[in-house]
């Protein structure tokens, strides 16, 4: 089959030739715009041949309808930030967050950034040297304190690698989170400026209060106290996680990995992000399920995608 262009012929001994030359050259932008997009949503079907068929299915909130995984890319491709909120030991929610980084990057190129919860921000440096290929998967794996699970993450760091993807080390490290853990987020001003503004997102940091405290409290078992300071640590890891998506989508589109705890009903680091960048940002809660509940999962997320193992 032959694709033909939409050509302007210009003479360029004409008279007002130099506009007609301006005219083709936005013409065959726009040409070569819309053939990449076609690539990209034809790349698209094929990568979700590639997913787990059978064990699992996607719902659009807005309706409640199931929508098919071509439909829901469609959707992801025009924000500049995705959220996917995961069950860490959900195998087939790994999958398929494999499945949205290829298609994404199908469509958005070198302008797709891969954000993750996993990685702590003060090992930044040595994913940089991974993703570069100048360290051993070994010593990569032992000094970014990866995670017990890392193998269900570890294709899509490769990926990210084999395409020169930016990986964004999101989250705080831990021994920080401790510090307010023990005490209050106050303890952190003893750190030096120079570690905070490397490591940490902007002092002071908000404690959100309302229906994310809720929530909280509720899983939490109802308990006010000493819990309160695990959620001044769970708003350090939002708080963290939102400032580097933000400094990220400066720049690219950020497809970002988490425990659906930290964005289920926008709340947690999708609040704070969205607070700053309404209507540029869709997210996914993918779990194990086998009936998707109207009452129960409207307002979850854009796209709730029920896992079934």
């Amino acid at each position: 089959m032959q694709i033909y262009a939409p050509l302007i012929f210009t003479n360029s001994l004409q008279k007002g030739s130099y506009l007609c030359g301006q005219n083709q050259s936005r013409h065959m932008r726009f040409f070569i715009h819309t053939l990449c997009l076609l690539c990209g949503l034809f790349l698209t079907c094929m990568l979700s041949a590639q997913t787990p068929e059978g064990h699992y299915k996607i719902y659009d909130t807005r309706n409640g309808q199931e929508l098919d995984y071509a439909t829901m890319i469609q959707e992801l491709s025009v924000a500049d930030a995705v959220f996917f909120g995961e069950e860490h030991n959900d195998s087939i929610g790994h999958l398929l967050e494999g499945a949205v980084l290829k298609s994404l990057y199908a469509l958005h190129k070198d302008q797709l950034s891969l954000s993750m919860e996993m990685f702590e921000t003060d090992v930044q440096g040595i994913m940089n040297e991974y993703l570069a290929g100048w360290i051993s998967e070994k010593n990569f794996k032992k000094e970014s304190r990866s995670w017990n699970n890392y193998p269900d993450y570890q294709p899509l760091v490769n990926f990210a690698k084999e395409k020169g993807i930016a990986v964004i080390c999101a989250n705080a490290p831990a021994r920080y989170t401790n510090m307010v853990t023990r005490g209050t987020l106050k303890a952190l001003d003893q750190l030096p400026k120079a570690t905070r503004k490397a490591y940490l997102p902007p002092f002071p940091i908000d404690t959100l209060s309302g229906a994310y405290y809720d929530k909280f409290l509720e899983t939490m078992g109802g308990h006010t106290m000493p819990n309160m300071h695990i959620y001044q640590s769970q708003n350090l890891w939002d708080a963290t996680m939102a400032h580097n998506i933000l400094k990220a989508m400066k720049h690219k589109k950020v497809f970002h990995l988490n425990g659906r705890f930290h964005s289920d009903s926008y709340l947690g680091t999708a609040y704070r992000v969205l607070q700053q960048k309404k209507g540029k940002v869709k997210t996914i809660s993918c779990f194990s399920e086998t009936v998707y509940k109207a009452s129960e999962h409207k307002g979850l997320a854009d796209f709730v995608i029920l896992t079934q193992p």
